[in-house]
């Protein structure tokens, strides 16, 4: 599942005002471990710091902080017959990393967020032919179908709250779409138009765990991390930035 929010500016905008802001909400088995925004591929991507699936060893969203590269990661329905498919996790790093080839691997189906400082887009696969497409000026919402999906009971739900709050001024500019998260959370987590969700009453085991706010722009990227207190539960969460490195 999963749950992205990203803001594009217009381009012709001001410089300092060309910043992407992003807000990504992270479904995942409980029991399977992670690790926070670090910077956990010293060998193979030195530079990327991220949020590491520890059993295969890839990323839920991984950002080249000075290169200004961002990606994260949502599921969509899993489509392919390949008994033994590669992980979703190397796809984040390696468009973190400047790298993603014009084919993604063999994977289960994937919506792929990639930002820089020239923009944003999204990458669909589920199994025919990848498709990519710019993320035009705005607020948008991403789940585990296409761009602001109506058919998506979250974003019919609640896109239209998301953007008319728009990101405060100074260091702290999430509060506006946090306090949406608030709202939200005085569903169920698993009704259908839950942010913060348990996926369980669905058939799948994936419940919101975490949170990571993220800017780019010419400047670099900048990300900050938060865990729930508890799986799909809304409390008071502290954004902080990556690990220092190993």
């Amino acid at each position: 599942m999963c749950t992205v929010v990203i803001r594009v500016p217009e381009p012709d905008a001001p410089t300092a005002d060309r910043v992407i802001r992003l807000l990504a909400i992270r479904d995942e088995d409980p029991a399977r471990p992670w690790r926070p925004l670090g910077p956990w591929w010293p060998d193979s991507h030195p530079a990327l710091i991220g949020v590491q699936d520890v059993r295969a060893g890839g990323a839920w969203l991984a950002a080249d902080a000075r290169g200004g590269r961002l990606s994260v990661l949502l599921n969509r329905a899993e489509t392919i017959s390949d008994p033994s498919p590669r992980s979703r996790g190397e796809v984040v790093l390696a468009a973190a990393a400047g790298d993603l080839s014009a084919r993604p691997p063999r994977t289960h189906g994937f919506n792929l967020v990639r930002v820089d400082a020239r923009g944003a887009g999204l990458l669909r696969w589920d199994g025919g032919e990848p498709r990519e497409s710019a993320i035009p000026p705005g607020t948008h919402m991403i789940a585990h179908d296409d761009l602001d999906d109506p058919t998506t009971p979250r974003i019919a739900r609640w896109l239209g709250s998301f953007r008319a709050a728009a990101p405060a001024e100074g260091e702290v500019w999430w509060e506006p779409w946090l306090e949406v998260i608030r709202t939200s959370a005085g569903l169920a987590p698993g009704d259908d138009e839950a942010i913060v969700r348990d996926n369980r009453p669905h058939g799948y085991p994936t419940q919101s765990l975490l949170l990571c706010v993220a800017s780019v722009g010419v400047d670099g990227a900048e990300v900050r991390y938060g865990e729930l207190p508890q799986p799909a539960a809304w409390g008071r969460v502290r954004l902080r930035p990556a690990e220092r490195r190993l």
